[in-house]
């Protein structure tokens, strides 16, 4: 062996010895952190600072933050480790006008709850009250006022069922400026059509039109009255081609084309 390479045994034990009692060390240090860390989490489930402190509701219209809240059962008292999003989701989509919900929690101890709910397209005149009408076709009775709505046409004569399905799915696909341009719509079926409807515009025309064809027709009503003398008001018959008839001379028939 060259000289300088012997290295003896006694000189080697130390060392050894220093590397097993520092690995040991590390390894002592590394077991009581981890122990402590598991006293910590197991004392903060069990104490109140894992219940849920704070719920915040978002995007509900028709449903009160209570409302929302006492649906998906969410308490002060619930441990927020306990918080299981899709149950609360599903409970939640049980309300007949919530479309979807989102279940976000941050920490440590705040869950927010984003609603979406079907979209309010009109309202239902009966009697002194009236009643919103959602996309689905569904009137929510007991979200009723007595205040006469100014942004959304209203319906009189409508029972939920197939003609309100279809009047909602129309109004669904006309362009807003021609929705709002509305001002009532009555539910007036003949023998000759089940479906017959009269609106009253807000520019004091009157349509009379057929649900089968509404929402095609009505989509022209601007070029329609473009064509009209504003100061002649009258109806404009949309079931068969579309025709305008003078308030004042209604023998008078004017096609428009």
């Amino acid at each position: 062996m060259e000289k300088g390479k012997i290295v003896a045994l006694e000189d080697r034990i130390p060392k050894l010895k220093e590397q097993r009692r520092r690995k040991a060390n590390r390894r002592l240090v590394f077991l009581l952190i981890m122990f402590f860390a598991m006293i910590s989490i197991i004392a903060y489930i069990q104490s109140p600072l894992s219940r849920v402190k704070s719920i915040h509701v978002v995007g509900n219209d028709i449903y009160s933050d209570q409302e929302i809240i006492r649906k998906s059962g969410l308490t002060r008292k619930t441990n927020i480790w306990k918080v299981k999003q899709q149950e609360l989701i599903a409970k939640l989509k049980q309300l007949s006008e919530v479309k979807n919900a989102e279940i976000t929690i941050q920490w440590p101890n705040t869950v927010t709850i984003k609603v979406k709910e079907h979209k309010r397209i009109a309202y239902l005149k009966k009697e002194q009250f009236y009643y919103p009408i959602m996309e689905n076709g569904k009137v929510i009775t007991d979200k009723k006022t007595s205040s006469i709505p100014i942004n959304s046409p209203i319906l009189f004569e409508f029972k939920e069922g197939a003609a309100l399905k279809e009047m909602t799915n129309s109004l669904q696909s006309l362009p807003n400026e021609i929705v709002n341009s509305i001002s009532e719509i009555h539910f007036t079926p003949s023998k000759t059509d089940p479906y017959h409807i009269s609106l009253f515009m807000n520019d004091g025309f009157e349509v009379s039109a057929t649900l089968r064809s509404f929402s095609d027709k009505m989509k022209h009503y601007p070029a329609i009255i473009s064509q009209l003398n504003h100061n002649k008001k009258g109806i404009i018959d949309l079931e068969v081609g579309s025709y305008f008839k003078a308030f004042e001379t209604e023998d008078e028939e004017k096609e428009v084309n």
